[in-house]
């Protein structure tokens, strides 16, 4: 039965060690440091923390906010913690499940953190509206100039975010990408990603994957190769789809029909080659072979050529030619 602290900041400039020295100080054996944005669900030293634990462990936290910044998140956490039969604790709250009244304390808590954050994004919002009112205009004045170094950093701080999220999660979808590209279609590579993902994780799009893909070869996590445009599929045309139909239809009901016997028939439904003219003996098998090659015919389907015969040969017997 182990203690497991978990402690957390916001950003790279913070001061862990306040967090550390009380975790320490309540005989935890394993700590777990992270420095992430509580709003970001992407945190891998949490999931870490939450595959290690075992019946009977405890996670401890100095204060509830280090684990999650809204109520859903953190009931979310607390029953994974409870699934592996572990228990929770907050330092600086009174709250610890191993007791009875752990939980409903924590439900409380939490609803009261949300409340609380919801009530300081009401005032924020209220005050930028009153300063619109007085004529002033928040913001980044780069932002609002379009300057393109602010834009470029603005673009630069959305991407390593964009990669803080995706990197938790990229043995679960970028190995089936690595497997289908370039040679299939980004359509078929997201139906096959989102089929081996597990039910709870966020599905993705054709554009979001793209997306993904395309940031990890510029950050040098995948290969360049998996941008590559997908070999593009034959177009079928069809009138040689129809010649071909008919084509095994008619050797369907004649088993025994000759190459030229096809083409006449073709010929007689309007059917022309693609060049026009009448059927060649080689058109029509390949057509025929396209056909078996479809299915649309067995085995037994012979193709003969016609025939040739000499002019005796055409003679009844016991005549001769004079």
């Amino acid at each position: 039965m182990a203690l497991l602290g978990y402690a957390r900041v916001s950003t790279q400039g913070q001061d862990l060690e306040p967090q550390l020295r009380a975790l320490r100080a309540a005989g935890c054996t394993a700590i777990f440091e992270e420095k992430a944005s509580g709003t970001s669900r992407a945190r891998p030293e949490l999931t870490r923390l939450l595959d290690r634990l075992r019946r009977g462990d405890t996670l401890v936290v100095v204060r509830i906010d280090r684990l999650a910044r809204s109520l859903a998140h953190l009931l979310q956490v607390i029953e994974r913690i409870r699934e592996a039969g572990a228990h929770f604790r907050s330092l600086g709250d009174p709250i610890d499940t191993a007791g009875p009244s752990g939980m409903l304390v924590l439900q409380i808590m939490g609803a009261i953190a949300q409340f609380e954050r919801a009530l300081v994004v009401e005032r924020t919002k209220a005050g930028l509206a009153a300063a619109r009112a007085r004529g002033r205009v928040g913001g980044n004045p780069g932002l609002r100039a379009r300057d393109p170094a602010v834009l470029g950093k603005l673009a630069t701080a959305r991407e390593r975010t964009r990669l803080a999220d995706l990197l938790p999660g990229a043995d679960e979808w970028l190995g089936t990408v690595r497997r289908l590209r370039p040679a299939t279609a980004w359509e078929e590579v997201t139906r096959a990603v989102n089929a081996a993902l597990p039910p709870e994780r966020r599905r993705f799009t054709r554009d979001r994957l793209v997306r993904a893909v395309r940031l990890f070869v510029q950050e040098g996590l995948a290969e360049p190769a998996l941008l590559e445009g997908a070999a593009r599929r034959p177009r079928r045309d069809p009138r040689a789809r129809r010649a071909m139909e008919l084509a095994a239809s008619f050797l369907r009901g004649r088993p025994k029909a000759t190459l030229a016997e096809v083409g006449a028939e073709l010929a007689r439904m309007g059917v022309q080659p693609r060049g026009g003219g009448p059927w060649a003996a080689s058109s029509v098998k390949a057509l025929l072979d396209r056909a078996r090659g479809a299915g649309l015919l067995g085995a037994g389907h012979g193709l003969r050529r016609q025939r040739r015969t000499s002019p005796e040969a055409r003679r009844p017997r016991g005549t001769s030619g004079a």
